[in-house]
């Protein structure tokens, strides 16, 4: 399976955006999906996740009500909707999948993208 994040940008603190993590592959359809997210000098931190049928999601208590999870199986697509940006949302965004459990570790997902940047300006 081969990720491809994209969606990020430079945004203004209050508005939203909409990564996306495109998959090649027939099984992605039924791996867990996730996304994490690395600001400078931290380590990758969990974002949300969600099981292959998109009926099960889990976040950071830090986006919980802000972002949403979903995906597209038909498009072998997950996306990541972001609404009321804070300057601390700043990070690269990494989506990963693997296996069909409900996963928060990065060690847990076999599969990742390249990441896209995400900056949030106050």
């Amino acid at each position: 399976v081969q990720l491809q994040a994209s969606g990020g940008g430079l945004v203004q603190a209050g508005v939203s955006l909409r990564l996306s993590c495109a998959a090649s592959g027939c099984a992605f359809s039924s791996y867990t999906v996730a996304w994490f997210r690395q600001a400078p000098g931290l380590e990758r931190e969990f974002v949300a996740r969600i099981n292959w049928s998109g009926s099960n999601t889990r976040y950071a208590d830090s986006v919980k009500g802000r972002f949403t999870i979903s995906r597209d199986n038909a498009e072998n697509t997950v996306y990541l909707q972001m609404s009321s940006l804070k300057p601390e949302d700043t990070a690269v965004y990494f989506c990963a999948a693997g296996g069909s459990g409900y996963y928060t570790l990065p060690q847990e997902y076999a599969y990742w993208g390249q990441g896209t940047l995400v900056t949030v300006s106050s």
